[in-house]
């Protein structure tokens, strides 16, 4: 009886001592980020890196080079951290030039606890998108880059490449596609062929995996309710997606809250998406979608002059801001059931 006694006096107070942290366990964070122009300051052959060279454009030394480094680990170590403190389990990149600015960034202590995934891609500026992952929370299987198509023929307006990562999140199989589609440069009808790509891909992991839960993340150079988004086959609220069909909470973020990731001639865009699978927002069992942030701190900001309020960039023209990027990180929330 007394040894009894003992150990439920010992679950008690091993209760009372958990740390706070722990009480989190079981909701998950995922995360995306434009980064905006992370070139380092070396040349790469066949690439048109030259504005951010020592001698370019931009006079990109390893002065705002490494202040780059650090305004982003800044950013990239505080996301979710206020209910999630372990932080995101992947964070989507874009705008990242190659394998070496990652092993950089990586290389801040803030962010020491994360890998990445990388592939070279075909963008004759060097742009690529990468993800970024916790492996203890994040068990990555396999990773591939498929190819974009262009669209009739325009080889001038490619996306960069689909990344598909998949793996176990909280014992659980994860697909992630990663994605920068063409820019506004581009007539409409090359981001829905965008879209029709990532369809196709989406369909195809599901097919293969019927209850895979899906994560497609991106600037995807449109607006929640732009007719590339429809052809993705996403849906504004939840009680209205079907099988097949995805659920994009940004939607109704922009279009009834009017809160955006960029500004645009005093309007905000939401090209900076995180949309989800049926199957982690319909599942009665295991990870669940919980919510959805923009991640916005006024440090992030312009604070004066033309462009106050403007997320604060890297550069206003040819002058050095020693901001951050002109685009605001998204981030969703799994709950585990």
């Amino acid at each position: 009886m007394k040894k009894l006694l003992f150990f439920i006096l010992f679950l008690i107070c091993a209760r009372l001592a958990t740390p706070a942290q722990n009480r989190h366990h079981n909701l998950y964070s995922i995360a995306f980020y434009n980064v905006e122009n992370l070139f380092d300051t070396i040349h790469d052959p066949g690439k048109n890196d030259h504005d951010f060279l020592p001698d370019g454009r931009y006079r990109w030394g390893s002065r705002k080079y490494e202040s780059k480094l650090l305004r982003l680990a800044q950013v990239l170590s505080s996301l979710s951290r206020e209910r999630v403190p372990q932080g995101p389990a992947c964070i989507g990149l874009a705008e990242v030039e190659n394998a070496r600015v990652l092993h950089d960034l990586l290389a801040q202590p803030s962010l020491s606890h994360y890998k990445y995934i990388h592939y070279e891609g075909p963008d004759k500026r060097g742009i690529d998108c990468a993800l970024l992952y916790d492996p203890v929370q994040f068990n990555v299987t396999s990773s591939k880059l498929i190819p974009s198509t262009p669209f009739e023929g325009d080889t001038i307006h490619l996306t960069r490449g689909f990344l598909i990562i998949e793996g176990f999140l909280a014992d659980e199989r994860i697909g992630v596609i990663v994605n920068h589609w063409p820019s506004r440069g581009a007539a409409s009808p090359v981001r829905i062929h965008a879209a029709q790509q990532v369809k196709a891909l989406k369909d195809s992991l599901l097919r293969e995996h019927k209850r895979m839960k899906l994560v497609i993340m991106g600037d995807l150079n449109d607006d929640p309710m732009d007719e590339s988004l429809q052809a993705l086959g996403t849906r504004k609220y939840p009680k209205q997606v079907k099988k097949g069909e995805l659920y994009n909470p940004w939607w109704a973020t922009l279009e009834d809250e009017s809160k955006g990731t960029l500004l645009y001639r005093g309007k905000w865009n939401l090209f900076d998406q995180i949309i989800i699978s049926r199957t982690l927002l319909k599942s009665r069992r295991g990870l669940r979608y919980a919510g959805h942030e923009i991640f916005s701190r006024p440090y992030l900001f312009q604070q004066d002059g033309q462009y106050k309020g403007y997320p604060l960039r890297t550069h206003g023209g040819r002058t050095w801001l020693d901001g951050y990027s002109d685009h605001l990180p998204t981030i969703i929330y799994l709950k585990k059931k």
